[in-house]
């Protein structure tokens, strides 16, 4: 059995993209079942990144069901927009990190409960002002 051939990629109707293994035969449901069975499901996120050309989208893979030891998930059938194949290069990146599964960071939380969050160093922030400030400030006349 070709595993990276069942990598695919499921659009939700929610916007979400997750990357998952597709179960085939007796460890799927039934065709007349209204879930459908994935496994190591993980959330595409398209993250900004500055670049010297500018900003272009960087792209991670998270646990898409955190705190839950879980490997199967089951979704409904009329919650998903599409199904495709992964492409050679991301079904690479999702074996990589499927193999360590259960090791995969879940999001960490500080003393409120609240996410963590960082802040931009002030050259950083700078940076993404001059870029927005470039943007505003430029006009196009017709």
């Amino acid at each position: 059995m070709d595993v990276k051939a069942d990598i695919r990629i499921i659009k939700l109707i929610n916007g979400d993209d997750v990357v998952a293994h597709l179960p085939s035969g007796a460890r799927q449901l039934p065709d007349k079942s209204p879930m459908l069975r994935i496994s190591k499901p993980l959330q595409i996120k398209y993250i900004p990144q500055m670049t010297p050309m500018g900003i272009r989208d960087y792209i991670a893979l998270i646990k898409w069901v955190n705190y839950t030891p879980d490997k199967v998930v089951t979704i409904p059938k009329d919650k998903i927009m599409t199904i495709v194949s992964a492409s050679g290069e991301m079904s690479k990146n999702y074996l990589h990190l499927a193999n360590d599964y259960d090791k995969i960071d879940q999001p960490k939380k500080g003393r409120k409960g609240l996410f963590q969050q960082e802040e931009l160093s002030e050259e950083d922030n700078e940076i993404l002002n001059d870029i927005f400030k470039d943007k505003t400030t430029k006009r196009t006349l017709h």
